[in-house]
């Protein structure tokens, strides 16, 4: 049997466990995998169609469509190409989640830019961990004597 690269692609796309979400150039959802379902809580028959709105926490929203325009009208991105951006994202409940993302800017065969595709990962636990081994650090460097 040959390996079948697209076949393979897809299901690994569909199926991993991190996000995978592409947005239109309008910012709306045209795709939505299982980790995405997983980490957000919103099926894909509520999510795709809708704006990226829908994960992102009312207080950064103007901030992340200036981004959002920017990186469609210039094709660029601080946050392509490996570079990782830690944001809050909300749940379909509402409730706040820490998630780690980067970026694919995708563009037509004019170098256009007709989308993008972001890859997250819920980093909550790691973040609540680090808060708390911070503020431990810091009370014991205020108990500590100074020398």
């Amino acid at each position: 049997m040959e390996w079948e690269k697209t076949r393979f692609a897809m299901h690994l796309i569909d199926h991993m466990a991190d996000a995978v979400i592409y947005a239109n150039t309008d910012g709306r959802i045209v795709f939505w995998n299982d980790g995405s379902e997983r980490i957000f809580g919103l099926d894909r028959s509520e999510a795709v169609g809708k704006s990226l709105d829908i994960i992102i926490p009312q207080n950064l929203r103007q901030r992340h469509w200036v981004g959002f325009e920017e990186t469609m009208r210039t094709g660029k991105s601080h946050y392509e190409a490996g570079s990782l951006l830690a944001v809050p994202a909300v749940r379909k409940d509402g409730s706040p989640i820490s998630i780690e993302f980067t970026i694919l800017p995708f563009r037509d065969e004019s170098g256009k830019m007709i989308g993008i595709a972001a890859v997250l990962r819920d980093v909550s636990q790691q973040f609540q961990t680090m808060r708390k081994l911070r503020k431990d650090l810091a009370l014991c460097q205020a108990q500590s004597p100074a020398r």
